[in-house]
């Protein structure tokens, strides 16, 4: 299998800290390279990461990875409360990238429009619901959930997106877990 990804990516990071045990190649691309850019563009229509390719089959999203390796590396499945938790963290998750996309493209994402208020105020609610879960002790089992939700707010840290100082239990939850497989191999800060 080959997982091909960013080392920052934090869709990527989920799937190379579930493989931390496996057997695995990690293809890092720059996807803004012209060369890493062919690449991608090649294996997946999408043009976004990550996707795995194992042998003749190329699947092009963390979540159906995730799937796929369930099926093949007999992984538990996720509940129902999981799945709307994964939502949850892909919402805020999606949010950021694109205000970070805008602010790399020169928008200030903290004018007030539309686009920029949608995305601030789901961040921000979606953030709010996640303290509570985490509250509540529904992330205490370190599973693909968790993973997700680890890899959400560590990259919210390293790249800065949004101020945590509100989320006691979000915080502590990442200081709690730093110590999981494939988290220091995976820390985007490596990337240089």
């Amino acid at each position: 299998m080959k997982l091909f990804g960013s080392i920052p990516s934090p869709y990527v990071r989920r799937i190379r800290m579930l493989l931390a045990d496996a057997s695995y190649e990690f293809v890092n691309l720059n996807i803004f390279s012209e060369q890493d850019r062919a690449t991608l563009i090649r294996l997946n229509p999408t043009r976004k990461i990550p996707m795995l390719v194992d042998q003749e089959q190329v699947i092009f999203d963390s979540n159906l990875i995730y799937r796929y390796l369930c099926q093949k590396l007999d992984l538990p499945t996720l509940s129902w409360p999981q799945e709307n938790q994964i939502i949850l963290i892909n919402a805020a998750n999606d949010s950021l990238v694109e205000l970070l996309i805008c602010q790399r493209s020169g928008f200030d994402t903290n004018d007030d429009k539309l686009f920029f208020n949608l995305q601030r105020e789901r961040v921000g609610e979606v953030l709010a619901v996640l303290e509570q879960q985490v509250q509540a002790q529904a992330f205490n089992d370190w599973n693909y959930a968790a993973i997700c939700l680890y890899c959400l707010l560590d990259w919210i840290a390293f790249r800065n997106l949004w101020p945590m100082d509100a989320f006691p239990a979000l915080n502590e939850f990442v200081s709690a877990n730093q110590h999981q497989p494939g988290v220091a191999s995976s820390d985007p800060r490596l990337a240089g």
